[in-house]
Order: C-alpha cells, then sequence, then structure tokens
C-alpha cells in the first residue's frame, strides 16, 4: 500500500480554496500510484478556526463544502479534516472520501485546553475508533492530541524525565489497534516552537511502540495569525523509528510504502540548526500575515540597531526586497554610525529606502507643549515624543500605501516594557514578540552566514534607543543574558523568584525583571499580534490581569 502525506497550507475560512488545494494534491498523489492520502487537522476550515465555530452557517457550509470534495475524489481514499455537527454536539471530525462519497468519519476523543489550545471551548469528544480499509490493509485514524494522550499536558511534559517526553496514557491509538488497525493516520496542527520536532517524534515512537503499528503523522505548514505550523511531518516504523521526515516550512507531497506491516525507509530532510529554524519560522509568519491578509508590502522604521535590521532581513528574504520600505527616521541624537549602517543594510538587501528626519516634528511638539511642561524637568516624556513622532510616520506611509507596518521590539522589550506606546509599538505585525535579545543576535549572525547583509558595527555596537544622548539599553535594564533567563524561567517555566533565585540569580536582577513583568501587562495587552516560537509567548497562552494586586513573594 502506498500512503500519501499532503502536508499542506490551508488558510482559515477559506473553504473553497482549502478544497482546492486538497483535490489537487489527491490529484497527485493518485499519479503517483499513492492509495489514500492524509491531510492535516482540520484542513477543510483551516487552523485554529476559533469562534467561527460558533456560527452555524461556517459549520454548514463545511459539511456542504465537504460533501463537494467527496464528489470529486475517485480511484483513491483521501482523509479530510473537518468539523461536524451531531447529536453530541460539534466535533472536530476526520473523514474518509472514496468513490465520490464520504465512508467513514472519526471524531477526536483528546481535546486539548492548554497554551495556545482551547477546543473544549468548541468541542465534544468522540469515543469510538475508526477503522476503514485499503487494499487489504485495515487502516486507523487519529487526530493530533489523541497521540499524545497525557503526555499532552503541561504537567506532564513538565514532570517527564529526560528522554520520557512520550510517557503517558493514549488511548486512542490503543482503540485504533484494538479495532484492527495495522497502520495509523494521524491529522496534526501542531503549531512550531523550539525543539518541538524533537517531542513529536519521542512522543509518536512512543505510540508506535506501544501499539506495535506504524504511525503516519501528517502536520499542517503555514502561518495563522501568530501561530506557524511548521510542518516536518514524519512517519515512524513499528519500532518508533523515524524513516520519513518531511521538510519543515514548506509544503509538499510524500509518498510512503507499506510492504504488509513494514515501512519502506524514505527521505529524512537534514537538521538545520535551532537559529535556521527560528528565522524560517518567522519569514513564514510574516509571509502568510502578510499574504493571507491581502497586505501589498511591508514598511518598518529602521534605525541603525539590530532589532530592526533583523526584522528588514526577514521582511525582505520572506516577500522579496520589492514588497519591503525601510524608513529612517534620525533625530538630534541618531548617530552618524546608525544612518551610515542603516544605509547599507538597506542596499545590501535591495529594499526601498527613505530618511525623514524628525527634527522638525520634534521641536513643534515641543513649541507647542512649551506652556504645559515650563519648569518641569526633561525626561522619558520628551523621548516618548520622539518614538511617537516616527509611529505617527510610519502609520501616515502606511495609510497612503496600503502597506503594513512590522513593529520591531523584541521579547526582552515587551517583557520589561522597554517600549512606547503609540510610539515603536505602533503597527500590524510584531515580528520579534517572541524572540529575545539574545536571540536576536544569534539570528543576526546566522543570517549573515547565509549573505552578509548586516554590518558587523550593528551586530557589536552596545543598543540603544537613541532617544537622549549617550543613551545606551543597560542603562534602564540589566544584562540582556540576565535578563532573558530570568524571562524565560518566569514566562515561560511559571518559575517564582525563590526558584529563580536558587538558579544563581541576584535577588535585585530577579525583583528588578518580575516588577517590569507586572507592570508592563497594560503594554503587552496593545502590542500587535506576532510570531510565536517558544512554549509561552506573549499571546494567546498568556493571559494575565491587567488590574492586578498579587505581587510574588521573594
Amino acid at each position: 500500500m502506498k500512503i500519501a502525506i499532503a502536508q499542506l497550507n490551508c488558510t482559515v475560512g477559506d473553504l473553497a480554496g482549502n478544497a482546492a488545494r486538497i483535490a489537487d494534491a489527491a490529484g497527485r498523489a493518485l499519479a503517483l500510484g499513492a492509495d489514500v492520502m492524509v491531510t492535516p487537522e482540520l484542513s477543510l476550515c483551516g487552523y485554529p478556526p476559533e469562534d467561527l465555530l460558533l456560527r452555524g452557517d461556517f459549520v454548514a457550509d463545511c459539511e456542504s463544502r465537504l460533501q463537494e470534495l467527496a464528489a470529486r475524489i475517485s480511484g483513491i481514499a483521501v482523509v479530510v479534516g473537518h468539523p461536524q455537527a451531531s447529536a453530541g454536539g460539534l466535533r472536530n471530525a476526520a473523514s474518509v472520501l472514496a468513490n465520490g462519497r464520504v465512508v467513514a468519519t472519526y471524531f477526536k476523543r483528546d481535546l486539548p485546553n492548554y497554551t495556545v489550545f482551547d477546543e473544549q471551548r468548541y468541542f465534544q469528544p468522540g469515543t469510538e475508533p475508526c477503522v476503514f480499509e485499503v487494499g487489504g490493509v485495515r487502516v486507523g485514524i487519529n487526530i493530533c492530541e489523541d497521540i499524545w494522550g497525557a503526555s499532552g499536558s503541561p504537567a506532564a511534559r513538565a514532570d517527564a524525565p529526560p528522554g520520557m517526553a512520550g510517557a503517558g496514557l493514549a488511548e486512542a491509538p490503543r482503540g485504533a489497534r484494538a479495532a484492527g488497525a495495522r497502520v495509523l493516520l494521524v491529522l496534526n496542527a501542531s503549531p512550531y516552537h523550539v525543539n518541538k520536532l524533537a517531542t513529536r517524534c519521542e512522543v509518536v515512537g512512543a505510540r508506535a511502540r506501544e501499539t506495535a503499528m506504524p504511525v503516519v503523522f501528517c502536520n499542517l505548514v503555514g502561518g495563522q495569525d501568530e501561530l506557524v505550523f511548521d510542518g516536518a511531518s514524519f512517519v515512524v516504523d513499528a519500532g518508533g523509528q523515524v524513516t520519513h521526515q518531511m521538510p519543515a516550512f514548506e509544503e509538499g507531497l510524500e509518498i510512503v510504502e507499506l510492504e504488509g506491516d513494514a515501512v519502506v525507509p524514505g527521505g529524512i530532510a537534514p537538521a538545520q540548526p535551532v537559529e535556521a529554524l527560528v528565522y524560517r519560522a518567522l519569514c513564514l509568519g510574516v509571509k502568510d500575515y502578510v499574504g493571507k491578509n491581502g497586505f501589498p508590502g511591508v514598511l518598518l522604521g529602521l534605525s541603525g540597531g539590530i532589532d530592526s535590521a533583523i526584522v528588514l532581513c526577514v521582511a525582505a528574504d520572506a516577500l522579496g526586497p520589492d514588497r519591503v520600505r525601510a524608513v529612517m527616521m534620525p533625530s538630534r541624537y541618531t548617530a552618524d554610525m546608525s544612518l551610515e549602517d542603516a544605509s547599507a543594510l538597506a542596499a545590501n538587501l535591495g529594499v526601498r529606502y527613505t530618511v525623514l528626519p524628525i527634527a522638525g516634528p520634534f521641536d513643534a511638539f515641543l513649541s507647542t507643549l512649551a506652556g504645559e511642561f515650563e519648569g518641569l524637568p526633561i525626561d522619558t516624556t520628551e523621548e516618548n515624543l520622539q518614538s511617537r513622532i516616527r509611529g505617527t510616520l510610519l502609520m501616515a506611509l502606511s495609510n497612503k500605501s496600503g502597506a503594513i507596518v512590522l513593529t520591531t521590539g523584541n521579547k526582552s522589550e515587551m517583557a520589561t516594557g522597554y517600549a512606547t506606546l503609540y510610539g515603536d509599538m505602533a503597527g500590524g505585525f510584531a515580528v520579534l514578540k517572541d524572540i529575545s535579545k539574545t536571540l536576536v543576535y544569534r539570528l543576526s549572525r546566522w543570517r549573515n552566514t547565509v549573505s552578509p547583509v548586516i554590518p558587523e558595527r550593528i551586530i557589536t555596537r552596545p543598543p540603544s534607543a537613541e532617544l537622549k544622548p549617550d543613551q545606551v539599553d543597560q542603562d534602564s535594564l540589566p544584562p540582556y543574558d540576565v535578563l532573558d533567563a530570568i524571562m524565560e524561567m518566569y514566562v515561560e517555566r511559571d518559575m517564582g523568584p525563590a526558584a529563580i533565585m536558587r538558579a544563581g540569580y541576584a535577588r535585585a536582577d530577579v525583583e528588578r525583571v518580575v516588577r517590569l513583568l507586572v507592570v508592563s501587562e497594560y503594554k503587552r495587552r496593545q502590542s500587535p499580534v506576532g510570531v510565536r516560537i517558544t512554549p509561552r509567548g506573549f499571546g494567546k497562552d498568556w493571559r494575565y490581569p491587567i488590574t492586578n494586586r498579587y505581587r510574588d513573594r521573594f
């Protein structure tokens, strides 16, 4: 038997487009001799559809489109993910389409309700296995969380010892095996974060060994708001060994051949460094957010600093330089080297580059406010004015051109509030929202190994907002290696201050970072959506109250 894995980039709500993409892949799979093709989770409607699922017309349209798609399928069985209304409530379903009709349907049993997942808000769990026959081989179906079982919960993952991420009860695969399945197809919408692929392979390998059957793991690819799905679909044999590994961050169709119960080994995509994977995630997130929402291009403020430099690289690589505009907005505090380096970077990437000095608007604001500010010392108010002037200019250019503004703030800044509301936070998409400052440096050095576009001085000079004389970030923040480590433990691992201090960090640094994290929540709530690449970003899976008097104990 030959199984086709259709690693597709589906768009939420584009029922016609997704159905056409599935049908096209089925035609190509049939031409390659495939007997059955598996698509990602909720491939018909896209993932996650969120509150579209609360609309009866949306669910009804999905059902109509499924029937239309089934009528187009012949000569091959195609497993399609979709929502389905049933007597027991709305289900996360996977249906087998063959010979012009729906021949079998499976309902997802385990509904994740942690981090970015909230499926229990929408779906009711299924209870029964689904096994269908293709060419004399009995094939089982699971959907994403079904294969994880207890090891899918955050608590189980945190408590699992090294090498035991796959440990945990998973009834759905066992149910399929007990119903006679000899191979298991798993439809997935598993979003990317650093090291996620290794965890998937470990978990799925454990399920294969438990059930003594091969597992075909088909994952969604593409950007959807803050989530990026990396694809990287794979197959494990009955012993849990990976036999096929598809490339990450791109669509593809892979043919997997079974001889009896054995998987014939296939292609294994080469491993890539973390920096390369994160960079590709950012590129795909930008490309799909811009493309799927119909923006003609992007623009951003280029400062001569490292954050805007790596954002400009991502934008140019994701969209092509002809769809990217960089705007340098120097003030009286902007160093000559910033102007020189920004110009050189833009030229290296081949993007449109404009210089709009802000001295005139800044003086006008100060003149207008002179009476109100009389007798008061200069402080961050004047610094923020410069940032807000820049934000206003960028948004004006956005309004005129239709291009979306990419903000350039990183996760370290978002954590500590080192950003200006309606200034450098003004824009439509935050490329670095989940990228720590230390990772920004790593990405920049990695990007220069591909082609040396970022001037070395941008990487080596001390970072500065350049909003007052001789300003550097470390005047206001702890060293970034310290800040980022504390942030990672507090935000991504929910460690308390005492535990962080036991890990070797000074009380003063922990108190400072945690205090800034807490008091900056109101800013983060107003920041644009941005790509998530860690197990916990400041987005769907960070839901702290703004009005909050709780303070951690030290």
